[in-house]
């Protein structure tokens, strides 16, 4: 039901040691000299349960009605792109992605610059309106959509438009399936903020920039 990262996604450190980010490279990821772990109290998880593992929520995600299709429509609003995230109370890698990736602020301010994410129970009762007007709980919609494993994040095309017709994992653009590290978390963000998903895949598309980060004499952050 937990799960870390597959192989395919969890990336070594001598693997990320070769990858190279374009574009915003030197905005996201430090020099050599601050490649420590920048994690900072003011980034601190919301807890919403008591449970060994505790159950956490961040404060800037997306105050929603559960109505997925104005959720999106209001990210678009917003200049950002939908996601949603799932997660399951005493979750460790739910813990883990709030306690230590969103508490690094490259990591958050990024996300939360570019995204509206909707976080939601993969055993929750709450009941939620799918895009296509359909009601359902929690739980019935992860089974919809074949999420398995917490945390799970969706990432959403831009508008109903490209969503109509489609059913399942086939409306999504992208899927982080289990949980990353926070550099390739954020790369993985970066990945659909830039469309790169129109042409490659994640695999390839850090692959394509391993020469620009090493030329740009940036550092593999230590997270």
């Amino acid at each position: 039901m937990f799960k870390k990262g597959s192989a395919n996604l969890a990336f070594s450190r001598r693997n990320l040691g070769q990858v190279a980010i374009a574009g915003l490279a030197s905005a996201i990821f430090p020099k050599a000299s601050d490649s420590g772990s920048p994690t900072s109290p003011n980034y601190a998880p919301v807890r919403v349960s008591d449970s060994d593992f505790g159950s956490y929520t961040q404060s800037w995600f997306l105050e929603s009605f559960l109505e997925l299709a104005d959720d999106l429509k209001e990210a678009k609003n917003n200049g950002k792109r939908f996601a949603v995230i799932w997660e399951l109370d005493g979750c460790p890698y739910c813990r883990e992605t709030h306690l230590i990736n969103f508490a690094i602020p490259q990591v958050t301010d990024f996300i939360r610059a570019n995204f509206e994410i909707v976080r939601l129970d993969l055993k929750g009762a709450r009941e939620v309106i799918n895009f296509n007007g359909t009601t359902m709980s929690e739980r019935d919609l992860a089974k919809f959509y074949g999420i398995r494993f917490t945390p799970t994040i969706q990432f959403f095309p831009e508008t109903l438009e490209k969503i109509n017709g489609k059913k399942g994992e086939k409306i999504e653009v992208a899927r982080i399936p289990g949980y990353l590290r926070p550099f390739p978390f954020l790369l993985f963000f970066q990945f659909v903020h830039e469309k790169a998903y129109l042409e490659t895949n994640f695999h390839k598309y850090l692959n394509s920039h391993v020469a620009l980060l090493t030329a740009s004499g940036r550092a593999i952050p230590s997270w």
